[in-house]
């Protein structure tokens, strides 16, 4: 199928390949992050015993002033109930 321009567009089956594809390119990506993120904290565990302790209380650290962040920018709308705001 083409369209006007000469263009071939993508039939429905094609797209629904290509969505699977980058589906499962982007959990072997994930995979390998937490291998490389595994092999990180061991080495510098290794270097310098406490390390992985002291990067997770920071990970907490930052998380919680993120969520914090978030939740001060989110807009209120006051027609949702206070639970959902």
């Amino acid at each position: 199928m083409s369209n006007n321009e000469g263009h071939r567009v993508p039939q429905k089956e094609s797209v629904t390949d290509q969505i699977d594809s980058l589906k499962k390119e982007d959990e072997t990506l994930y995979s390998i992050l937490a291998v490389d993120v595994w092999a990180l904290a061991k080495t510098m565990e290794e270097f310098h015993p406490g390390f992985w302790a002291v990067f997770m209380k920071n990970r907490e650290k930052a998380l919680k002033r993120f969520m914090s962040e978030v939740v001060q920018k989110k807009p209120s709308d006051l027609r949702r109930p206070p639970f959902l705001r």
